[in-house]
């Protein structure tokens, strides 16, 4: 039997991935960061057929201090609940560690985001590895692969228990009994870990989609507490490899990508940029350059063994461009990929089932089943 699909995702944080691609960007440097940028490359992402934008986040600077290139972003959050308000179909999920930061807040911030953007909302699940960014929150630093591991483990799972500590009907909004809660379908959730514990329930109703989707690397959480691996590899066999063993409900390559424009190859531009800084990226992703048709056979190759890929750009206005006009409506036609659906869900997007949550009452889940048929 063929696999379904695959769901299409990419990052639009900056100018690109390339720490230089403010140099070919179709913008001035002053409009890096205005409103009026990241509503134009997220209408291009949408209007494309992409499922899903995400937003790269750090507590640090994305660039060197002093150094010619970027230091400087908004934060993925806000940057989320913005392109939410601005589409209407798009996936967003921004890139948030829990490392240091309170997951109490994270999962605050990403319900209301489910809530923002109708039940669009992701998470990819970050970590914060410079020691640099426990000065900057004020805690202990946390080393070593264990010990960010735990980390992002336990962040994850209070943030998955406090999104369900409200049942679904928690809300019921009697104007006759001058009842907005039924307090008991309300929970602490009591989580003891190894170096914190949290109490709840939430302050954020339970978001839309149950749980926003939560996308992390295999080797950061365990497969039963997120929604799609993003795997990477050397080469497409690696990629396969990695996804055939992620656990996941779904698996998306991780793929960077610098493509052939009508005025230069990417070779050439690539070239062009690596004149400023190199293209360093990341150890374990694929990497591709070169034209659209090559790039359309790399993911038909990739569609038999992923779900979905996340494309990293070189230069966003460069490479969008192109993958909007030659790659993504290629794809399309030959229903490789598959473009999501007015008036869904992410998770309805990606063929995700709406979780219970895992306080639900008998009465409560039957009443979930009843109405999802």
């Amino acid at each position: 039997m063929p696999r379904p699909a695959l769901h299409l995702a990419v990052e639009i944080d900056g100018d690109g991935a390339h720490p230089a691609a403010w140099r070919r960007a179709a913008h001035s440097p002053g409009e890096l960061l205005t409103p009026r940028r990241l509503a134009r490359v997220a209408a291009v992402a949408e209007n494309a057929g992409f499922s899903l934008v995400t937003l790269e986040d750090s507590v640090l600077p994305p660039g060197t201090a002093g150094g010619p290139d970027p230091v400087g972003r908004i934060g993925a959050v806000e940057r989320a609940a913005f392109v939410a308000a601005s589409t209407s179909v798009l996936g967003v999920a921004p890139v948030v560690a829990t490392t240091y930061a309170e997951p109490f807040h994270i999962s605050s911030q990403l319900a209301s985001l489910d809530h923002v953007s109708a039940g669009r909302a992701g998470w990819v699940v970050g970590v914060e590895e410079d020691p640099a960014a426990a000065r900057a929150w004020g805690r202990p630093v946390v080393e070593g692969a264990d010990a960010l591991a735990r980390e992002a483990r336990d962040g994850l799972r209070v943030v998955r228990d406090l999104w369900d500590s409200w049942e679904d009907d928690a809300v019921i909004r009697s104007v006759a009994t001058s009842r907005y809660l039924d307090r008991s379908r309300l929970h602490a959730i009591d989580f003891t870990g190894e170096t914190y514990s949290v109490k709840g329930p939430s302050i954020v109703p339970r978001p839309p989609q149950g749980r926003p989707v939560v996308l992390a690397r295999p080797e950061l959480v365990p497969p039963g507490l997120t929604d799609v691996a993003l795997v990477g590899g050397a080469t497409p066999s690696e990629v396969a490899e990695a996804a055939s063993v992620s656990g996941a409900p779904l698996a998306f390559a991780e793929i960077e990508v610098a493509l052939d424009t009508p005025g230069e190859s990417a070779r050439e531009r690539i070239a062009d940029l690596e004149r400023y800084a190199p293209w360093e990226g990341g150890p374990d992703r694929l990497r591709y350059s070169g034209s659209a048709t090559g790039l359309v056979d790399l993911l038909a190759e990739l569609g038999g063994h992923v779900d979905g890929v996340r494309l990293r750009p070189l230069v966003l206005d460069e490479d969008l461009a192109v993958l909007s006009r030659l790659v993504l409506p290629e794809l399309f036609v030959r229903r490789i990929a598959a473009r999501p659906l007015p008036g869904t869900t992410l998770r309805t997007s990606l063929g995700l089932p709406r979780p219970l949550s895992r306080f639900t009452t008998d009465g409560a889940a039957a009443l979930v089943r009843e109405e999802t048929r």
